[in-house]
C-alpha cells in the first residue's frame, strides 16, 4: 500500500528582526523576563502592507524545490494559518496563484498551532485515499499584528513565518506513519482572538478594543499542555509500536521553551533529540512545526530511515502528534 512520504521541505521568515531591546521600547518588558519565561531572544515580523500569503508562497516555492518538482505537479494546495490574508478568499487560493498552479484546488485549514498537524492528517488521508497524489502543505502566520503591545504575556510571544511540505504518495515503509487529533472546545477562552468573526464584527465603536487582540491564560494553557503533548506522543508512539528510545528527533509546536523542556522531561528524551528553534524565529504558530523540519533538515539532522516525532498543542483547544519514518 502507498504511503504518504514528505519528499521536499522548505521555508521562509521576514528579514525584518525585531529583538527583545526593541520591545522593551514597546511595552512594559525587559529583555531577561523575556528569556526566563519563554526563551525567545528575537522574533521575525512581517512589514505593513505583507500578508501570509507573502510568507506561505516562498516556502512553498522552496519546498518544491527541494522536492525537485514543479508547481504543475501538484494536485492540492491546503494552507494551514489563523491569520488570513481576507476573511475570504482563502489565502491557499492566493498562493497557488502566486505560484501559477491554476485550476489546483486550494484551501485554508485553522487548526491554531497545531494546523500544520492537522493539515498533515488531511494531506495523508487524501493521498493514501488515492484521491490525489501530491499535495503542497504550508503553514503560516503572520501574527505580529494581532497581539497588544499594552500585555505582554502575548505581544512577546509570537514571530512571523512560514514552513511548507510536499506529500507525495510512494510504496514501501517510508512516510508518515501515524496521525492523531484532538479538540476540546470549552478551553476556547484559554488562548484566542475575541473580535473579527461572525459572533463579535468589528465595529467603529469597538475597532481600538482589546477584543481585537490575542488573549491567553497562560497557566491553563501550561498546565494543559504539557499534559497533552505527553498523551498525544505516547498515542502516537503506541500506534506504531515503539518506544522514545526509537525516536531520532522530536520536534514539537514552539510555544514556549518552558513547554517543550516540561514535556521533552516528561518522555526522558535527551536535549539533542529534541529540536529548538524557539530562540531566533518566537511562536510561529502554524509555522512552527514546518519552519524547525525545514531547519533540522538543513543541519543534517534528518536522514533516510530517521524516526521523526511531531506534536503540538494549541488554541481550540486543540493537539496533535505524527510519527514519520524519513
Amino acid at each position: 500500500m502507498a504511503r504518504s512520504r514528505i519528499i521536499g521541505t522548505g521555508h521562509f521568515l521576514p528579514e525584518r528582526i525585531l529583538t527583545n531591546k526593541d520591545l522593551e521600547s514597546l511595552c512594559d518588558t525587559t529583555d531577561e523576563w523575556i528569556r526566563q519565561r519563554t526563551g525567545i531572544e528575537q522574533r521575525h515580523a512581517a512589514l505593513p502592507g505583507e500578508g501570509t500569503s507573502d510568507l506561505c508562497t516562498p516556502a512553498v516555492k522552496k519546498a518544491l524545490d527541494s522536492a525537485g518538482i514543479g508547481a504543475s505537479d501538484i494536485d492540492l494546495l491546503i494552507c494551514c494559518t489563523t491569520t488570513p490574508d481576507y476573511i475570504f478568499p482563502a489565502t491557499a487560493c492566493v498562493i497557488a496563484d502566486n505560484l501559477g498552479m491554476g485550476t489546483t484546488p486550494a484551501l485554508d485549514l485553522n487548526a491554531a498551532c497545531s494546523g500544520f498537524m492537522y493539515g498533515l492528517a488531511t494531506a495523508d488521508a487524501f493521498v493514501r485515499s488515492g484521491a490525489y497524489k501530491t499535495v503542497a502543505l504550508v503553514g503560516g502566520e503572520l501574527a505580529t499584528n494581532r497581539v497588544s503591545f499594552r500585555k505582554r504575556d502575548t505581544a512577546v510571544l509570537f514571530g512571523d513565518g512560514a514552513g511548507a511540505v510536499i506529500v507525495r504518495a510512494e510504496e514501501g515503509d517510508r512516510g508518515i506513519l501515524t496521525t492523531h487529533l484532538w479538540s476540546d472546545g470549552s478551553g476556547r477562552e484559554v488562548l484566542w482572538l475575541p473580535a473579527g468573526g461572525s459572533k463579535i464584527p468589528v465595529t467603529a465603536e469597538n475597532v481600538d478594543d482589546d477584543i481585537n487582540t490575542i488573549h491567553m491564560k497562560g497557566k491553563d494553557l501550561f498546565r494543559r499542555a504539557v499534559i497533552e503533548f505527553a498523551n498525544a506522543v505516547n498515542v502516537a508512539l503506541e500506534a506504531v509500536g515503539m518506544t522514545f528510545n526509537d525516536i531520532d528527533l522530536f520536534i514539537p509546536h514552539q510555544a514556549n521553551i518552558r513547554i517543550i523542556e516540561a514535556v521533552a522531561e516528561r518522555m526522558g528524551l535527551p536535549a539533542e533529540k529534541c529540536v529548538v528553534n524557539i530562540q531566533k524565529v518566537a511562536n510561529c504558530t502554524a509555522g512552527s512545526i514546518p519552519i524547525a523540519l525545514d531547519q533540522a533538515r538543513g543541519e543534517g539532522r534528518v536522514s533516510d530511515g530517521s524516526i521523526v516525532l511531531l506534536a503540538s498543542f494549541g488554541a481550540g483547544l486543540t493537539w496533535a502528534s505524527a510519527v514519520v519514518r524519513w
